[in-house]
């Protein structure tokens, strides 16, 4: 289900903070480290959404402007590790910078074109990236000894960004231009096709030059990768598309996609029982909006709306009796934790909290994420508000508190928080003539098409 529960045993994090270290220099961004306690709601989301995204603009690597994985040195690769994935987040939590005002427009498509330049030379595999990029050099950090080459779904969390940044930048400068345009070149580049390793109805998730398809990865549904399938259906490029019978045959046939059983009252179209970690209903809805989207097998509102309060209202029960847990401290995902990493949910809980469950469910639960910001801010600010916004995780009762940050983790807070208070990022991303083909063919409707 997770690719990264693999690392679990070998995540080793330095004590030494980058973001420690980068708060001394000047930056672009403005933060506050002091907790305002009288703080309106809105000026504290305001807040949390400004000072998230520095992350992503402030401690950006220097060369490639590409996200680095986390902000403390891990897996003994040094202060070069970004990551595919966290970029494209970073890069829809970008526009949000710029629609709300907090860095100029030209500046960010200048900053967005540099990334894009350097991903156009940077290693990839039949048009697909890795998980990990050398921020410096463009060339592979392997995720595992055998995860070496092409990540599709990281692929696919990049590109949901990508073409929300070319929608987004349709100015007529030459730097606007340019940026659509190179982006342009790197969307139909993918070769979707190859992935269904020789004509197979599923999308593998893995291939490398060294491995070949040793990985042996084939996606199915549910988790957090229909975003993969929905723009595989969206190839622009005839050469590369693949037939919807992927989606069918592939995604929606396994032993944990129709659920429709009840928990704690709410019934959960697909997926596991309990729903799993929150990042399922996070990932792929940061552009691919839920709102009336359906199809033959769910409602994807219902489906992200009802696992996010059964995840609220197990963290509110707390069977296991963790400290801590209740109405304001809720959200189980995928996080650092006290001894590693780990997908929490409410089948695998032991006590961590994850700041990011609760703010990027917004959209779906807005009272009740509204309820856990002021908890994390007011009350836990001391422990874990930092220039970089909420750090990843904390467990009460082990009385630890992460000193790191995640991009993964980071850039959904500003992007769901954004797509409940105007649907930017939902607009811009639902707005692409290739993404309404790719799911008219998969057989969904949706409120922004006919």
């Amino acid at each position: 289900m997770l690719k990264n529960i693999l690392l679990t045993v070998l995540l080793s994090v330095s004590m030494v903070s980058f973001a420690q270290k980068a708060t001394k220099k000047s930056y672009g961004i403005p933060f506050t480290s002091q907790v305002d306690k009288n703080i309106s709601d809105s000026a504290l989301v305001d807040l949390v959404q400004k000072q998230t995204l520095r992350y992503f603009w402030d401690f950006a690597h220097p060369v490639s402007g590409l996200a680095r994985e986390r902000s403390n040195i891990s897996f003994n690769y040094g202060p070069e590790v970004t990551t595919t994935g966290g970029t494209g987040f970073g890069i829809m939590a970008l526009i949000v910078g710029v629609n709300r005002g907090w860095i100029e427009r030209d500046t960010a498509a200048r900053f967005m074109l540099k990334m894009v330049k350097f991903l156009s030379k940077a290693d990839a595999y039949h048009g697909v990236f890795p998980h990990w990029l050398d921020g410096a050099t463009g060339k592979t950090i392997p995720f595992s000894r055998k995860d070496d080459g092409a990540d599709l779904v990281e692929s696919s969390f990049l590109f949901q960004g990508l073409l929300t940044a070319r929608q987004y930048f349709n100015g007529s400068s030459d730097v606007e231009r340019d940026l659509r345009n190179r982006i342009n070149w790197l969307w139909n580049d993918i070769e979707w096709s190859w992935f269904t390793n020789g004509g197979q109805n599923v999308l593998y998730w893995h291939w490398s030059p060294n491995n070949g398809w040793a990985m042996d990865f084939p996606v199915r549904g549910f988790n957090e990768c229909l975003i993969m399938y929905v723009l595989a259906a969206s190839a622009s490029n005839e050469k590369y598309q693949v037939p919807a019978s992927i989606y069918h045959r592939g995604w929606a046939q396994s032993d944990f996609f129709i659920n429709k059983r009840k928990f704690y009252n709410y019934t959960l179209p697909l997926g596991f029982d309990y729903g799993g970690p929150l990042f399922f209903s996070h990932y792929s809805f940061l552009g691919l909006s839920p709102k009336g989207l359906k199809d033959r097998y769910a409602d994807y509102w219902e489906q992200n709306q009802n696992h996010t309060l059964i995840n609220y209202s197990y963290c509110v029960d707390n069977p296991k009796a963790f400290k801590g847990y209740g109405e304001n401290c809720w959200g189980l995902t995928a996080s650092d934790t006290y001894n590693g990493y780990d997908a929490h949910s409410p089948t695998n809980d032991h006590g961590t909290i994850t700041p990011t469950a609760a703010l990027s469910a917004f959209p779906y639960t807005p009272a009740q994420s509204m309820k856990a910001l002021r908890h994390f801010y007011v009350d836990l600010g001391d422990k874990i508000w930092s220039p970089y916004g909420f750090t990843d995780a904390f467990n009460k009762t082990q009385n630890w508190y992460a000193q790191s940050h995640l991009a993964i983790d980071q850039g959904p807070i500003v992007v769901m928080i954004e797509n409940y208070r105007t649907g930017l990022l939902w607009n811009l991303f639902m707005s692409c003539p290739e993404v309404k083909n790719g799911l008219k063919k998969l057989g969904f409707t949706s409120e922004y098409y006919q």
